[in-house]
C-alpha cells in the first residue's frame, strides 16, 4: 500500500532551532552558520528559517538564565502577563510562541527541526512526540534510511504523565534531534557533521513531500520511557546511591509503529516495555 504525500497541503515553512540549551554547541554552530549562509538548507518552494531560541543562555555557555526554554511552552507559562520579573525563558517562550506560532493554529510553522545535545552515548536519535503523527513516522523513516549504516534512533515521549512542553511543540509538527555524546560547552566535528546530515535529510523529505512523491507504507522502531526512577536520596537530597555497573547499560525493548497515510490516524502502536534504571 502506497500513500501519495503532500499533494493536498504541502509543507512552506520550516524553522531550524539552535540554541533552546546554551551549552549544546553543534546546534548553535550550524544555526550560526546557516544565518550566514543558507544555501544548503534551502529547497524549492520552502521557506528555512534558522534561529536561535535562547540568546542570552548562547551567550552565557549554559543551559539556562532562569528556567529550563524546553519546558514552559504550555498554556500557563505562555499566558502569563509580561511583567518585569518574568523568568528571561518564559518571556523569550511567549516570543517564539508569536513568531512561529500560535500553538495549535494555521498559523503555526508547518516543522520545527530543534537541534540538541547529550552528554549521553545515544548517537542519532530523533524525538517523536505523537505516535498518531503519520508525517514524522515517514519523514524519520526516510532520515533513518538515508543515514545507514549510521544507526539512528527514534525516542517516543506522548506519555500523557512523562510529556514536557518543548519549545519545538509550537510547530504543527514538532521534530527534536538529539546527537550525542558531546560534553557540554564542547564541539565535536563528528557530532556535528551527524547533525548536519540529519537536518538535509529532513529537508530532502519535504522536498520530496511537496512534490508529491509517493512513500509506500512503513514501521518504526520506537524507544519510549515508561516512567521515571529517582536515586535513593538522603533527608537533605543528595544522592546517596549509584547505578549498579551491571545495570549501567540500558536494556530497551521497543515497539513498531506501522504509518499508512499521512492524512488519517492509521498507526497501531504495539506495547512497551522500558527496563532502565
Amino acid at each position: 500500500m502506497t500513500a501519495l504525500l503532500g499533494a493536498n497541503s504541502p509543507l512552506r515553512r520550516v524553522a531550524i532551532f539552535g540554541g533552546t540549551h546554551g551549552n549544546e554547541l553543534s546546534g548553535v554552530l550550524l544555526v550560526k552558520h546557516w544565518e550566514e549562509d543558507a544555501a544548503e538548507v534551502q529547497r524549492t518552494g520552502l521557506q528555512v528559517k534558522p534561529f536561535i531560541a535562547n540568546p542570552r543562555a548562547v551567550q552565557k555557555g549554559s543551559r539556562y538564565i532562569d528556567c529550563d526554554l524546553n519546558r514552559v511552552f504550555d498554556p500557563a507559562h505562555l499566558g502569563k502577563e509580561t511583567l518585569e520579573d518574568l523568568p528571561y525563558e518564559v518571556v523569550r517562550a511567549q516570543e517564539i510562541h508569536l513568531l512561529f506560532g500560535p500553538k495549535g493554529s494555521k498559523d503555526a510553522y508547518d516543522v520545527i527541526l530543534d537541534l540538541h545535545n547529550t552528554t549521553a552515548n545515544m548517537g542519532c536519535t530523533l524525538i517523536l512526540e505523537s505516535s498518531k503523527n503519520d508525517l514524522l513516522i515517514q519523514m524519520f523513516h526516510y532520515i533513518k534510511n538515508s543515514l545507514a549504516p549510521l544507526p539512528c534512533f527514534v525516542y517516543l515521549i506522548d506519555h500523557p504523565s512523562l510529556k514536557y512542553a518543548t519549545t519545538r511543540s509550537v510547530a504543527k509538527h514538532p521534530v527534536g534531534v538529539e546527537v550525542g555524546p558531546q560534553p557540554q560547552g564542547v564541539l565535536r566535528a563528528d557530532i556535528l557533521d551527524q547533525m548536519r546530515r540529519i537536518v538535509q535529510h529532513a529537508l530532502d523529505f519535504i522536498q520530496c513531500f511537496n512534490e508529491g512523491k509517493e512513500f509506500p507504507a512503513c514501521s518504526l522502531e520506537v524507544y519510549q520511557v515508561m516512567e521515571k526512577i529517582d536515586y535513593p536520596r538522603k533527608e537533605n537530597g543528595e544522592i546517596a546511591a549509584v547505578i549498579h555497573p551491571r545495570l549501567q547499560p540500558s536494556l530497551l525493548r521497543g515497539s513498531r509503529l506501522e504509518a499508512a497515510e499521512p492524512r488519517g490516524p492509521r498507526v497501531s502502536h504495539v506495547g512497551w516495555e522500558d527496563h532502565s534504571i
